[in-house]
C-alpha cells in the first residue's frame, strides 16, 4: 500500500473545512480542530482499548492520527460518570484555548459534542457507534445514542 500524504491532507483539510462550518466557525479550521481532537481525546480515554481499536480501524488515515495522538493506552482511566465531568475532561485536552474555544458555560461543548458524533458517523458504522456508546456510562450514552440514527 503506497501512502499518498497529499490525499490525506487534502481530505483531512475538506473534513476540517466542513467540520468548521457545522460548529458555526466559518472558515476556522484551527479552532475546529483543536475542538475535534480534545473531544476524541477525552473519548479515547472512557473507552476500552479494544474497542478504540476497533473504532481506529473505521477511521480515515487523517482521523487515525488525530486520534492517537498522544495517546498512552496503559494510562489509569478517569472515573467519569457525568457530561459535565466529561466536558471537563474535553476542555483539559484543549488546554489553555479551552475558555477561547468553549467558554465558561458547558452548553456549547455539548453542541459540539453532538456535531462530533454526527460527522464520525460519516466514517463509523452504526454498530461500532452502538459498541462505544454500550461503553459509556449511563449518563453519557446520550451524546452517542441522539447521533445514531443519521
Amino acid at each position: 500500500m503506497a501512502l499518498n500524504f497529499n490525499q490525506y491532507a487534502q481530505e483531512g483539510n475538506t473534513f476540517l473545512n466542513e467540520y468548521a462550518k457545522q460548529l458555526g466557525m466559518g472558515k476556522d479550521t484551527e479552532k475546529a480542530g483543536r475542538i475535534f481532537v480534545s473531544i476524541m481525546h477525552a473519548l479515547r480515554e472512557l473507552i476500552s482499548v479494544e474497542e478504540s481499536l476497533q473504532l481506529i480501524a473505521q477511521l480515515p488515515m487523517f482521523l487515525k492520527g488525530a486520534y492517537v495522538n498522544g495517546w498512552n493506552p496503559r494510562e489509569k482511566k478517569p472515573d467519569i460518570k457525568h457530561m459535565d465531568e466529561f466536558i471537563e475532561l474535553v476542555k483539559r485536552f484543549d488546554g489553555r484555548s479551552a475558555i477561547h474555544d468553549y467558554g465558561e458555560e458547558n452548553d456549547l461543548a455539548e453542541t459540539y459534542i453532538d456535531v462530533t458524533f454526527l460527522f464520525l458517523r460519516r466514517y463509523v458504522s452504526l454498530g461500532e457507534m452502538e459498541d462505544i456508546r454500550n461503553e459509556l456510562p449511563k449518563d453519557l450514552k446520550s451524546m452517542i445514542y441522539s447521533n445514531l440514527m443519521f
